[in-house]
């Protein structure tokens, strides 16, 4: 990957600062409901502990906008890591100051210190408004360690400003390099036939990475809320689906490349949004009528779809197909997911709202890869590079003991 990783440090006796994505859901009454960002950290965090070393974490949880927010403390994941890891995990009252300082300096060989959630300041997100929050979070460790892939598409103190403090000592954990292995070769010699899929809301949040795909890939399958985008790009009625009107010249130039891209051609709408509501299936090029909108891909479309998945050798996924938080719209999420699994294909989900709606569906295992990073992997794969991963030390500098 060209960037200096885990193994290639010697860890014995040094307090490592390891920046993780502990940014999990949590329900009303602050329990996490799905801890999967945390399991995806352990591997690093149990080989950094049996290397002799003490343990610094740090990370985000949510939206604070860089004031302390009780509802957003890292007091739930502390809880879950020392569940996981069978021993206690400290948490820091804050993330940076002398208090803070003594308790990471007082920490001896594998133990672990969990510092406050960084958005708790501002100088976590904005760092040109406070400079000295890098450096306060830089003394905590005497070796760097990104393992943090969902937010390394940011340019923050944490997951790259960081990173000068730490000249020769700053490396890629086990899973960034795990998710960097996995999305580069989509980017350089994916084995064909090689199809997207892109599903989920906004063709604003896509269009870059859609771009890029095009260049390089076989055939475009499109889905999700932005399927009516594109339909109404195309003069075809939506009724009262969610589109974005300032995306149409948009989805115009990216249908000009028609010869590779597959819309649905048929769609299962409903007369409200929610899953008790009339549900009918309609042909796409016949249009939704006024009052019904649509919630998920139809049976045509998953019929005609699961076949020419079945020559492919590389799948790219992001973005579920329907509205899959209700029961009745998550079926053609769920159908394309089983025909993937029944081809061939390395499969490679990315990230955010389609490994959720995976999982609920207990289909993670089947897959090549799930990406913890949906904004991270599609960021990835449109710019071939991302801030935090740019930020780490070169491989072919030498390590600094």
């Amino acid at each position: 990957m060209g960037r200096l990783t885990l193994k290639d440090l010697s860890l014995k006796g040094k307090r490592v600062l390891i920046r993780v994505d502990f940014n999990v859901p949590l329900s009303k009454t602050g329990e996490i409901t799905d801890d999967s960002r945390i399991l995806a950290s352990v591997p690093s965090i149990q080989y950094i502990l049996t290397q002799g070393a003490s343990l610094v974490l740090m990370s985000h949880l949510g939206r604070p906008e860089g004031k302390p927010d009780p509802k957003l403390s890292l007091a739930p994941c502390a809880k879950r890591l020392s569940e996981i890891l069978k021993q206690p995990v400290l948490l820091a009252p804050d993330c940076v100051g002398s208090e803070v300082e003594k308790l990471a300096q007082a920490l001896s060989p594998g133990k672990i210190l969990l510092l406050e959630n960084l958005r708790f300041h501002e100088g976590e997100e904005e760092p040109e408004k406070d400079p000295a929050f890098t450096a306060q979070l830089a003394k905590l460790g005497d070796i760097y360690v990104n393992d943090a892939f969902g937010t390394a598409h940011r340019a923050h103190a944490s997951t790259a400003l960081i990173t000068k403090y730490f000249p020769k000592k700053a490396a890629a954990g086990f899973l960034m390099e795990n998710e960097i292995s996995h999305l580069s070769p989509l980017l350089k010699n994916p084995e064909r036939p090689f199809y997207a899929i892109i599903g989920g809301a906004k063709v604003s949040s896509k269009a870059g990475v859609i771009h890029n795909l095009l260049k390089r890939i076989d055939s475009l399958f499109l889905g999700g809320g932005m399927t009516f985008t594109f339909l109404q790009a195309k003069g075809i009625s939506i009724g009262d689906s969610l589109f974005e009107k300032s995306e149409i010249k948009t989805a115009k130039d990216i249908l000009s490349h028609n010869n590779s891209i597959y819309l649905p051609s048929d769609l299962v709408i409903a007369n409200a949004f929610n899953n008790e509501a009339n549900i009918q299936t309609v042909l796409a090029k016949e249009g939704i009528p006024p009052g019904w909108q649509g919630m998920d891909i139809g049976p045509q479309t998953i019929e005609q779809w699961g076949r020419l998945f079945q020559n492919a050798a590389t799948v790219f996924w992001n973005g579920p197909l329907g509205v899959f938080e209700m029961p009745h719209f998550i079926k053609g999420t769920h159908a394309i997911a089983t025909a993937l699994i029944q081809s061939k294909a390395k499969v490679i989900i990315g990230g955010g709202d389609l490994v959720a709606a995976i999982q609920q569906l207990g289909l993670g295992h089947n897959f090549s890869h799930l990406s913890t990073g949906g904004g991270a992997s599609l960021e990835f794969l449109e710019f071939g590079h991302l801030p935090g991963i740019d930020a780490l030390t070169h491989a072919n500098s030498s390590y600094t003991h």
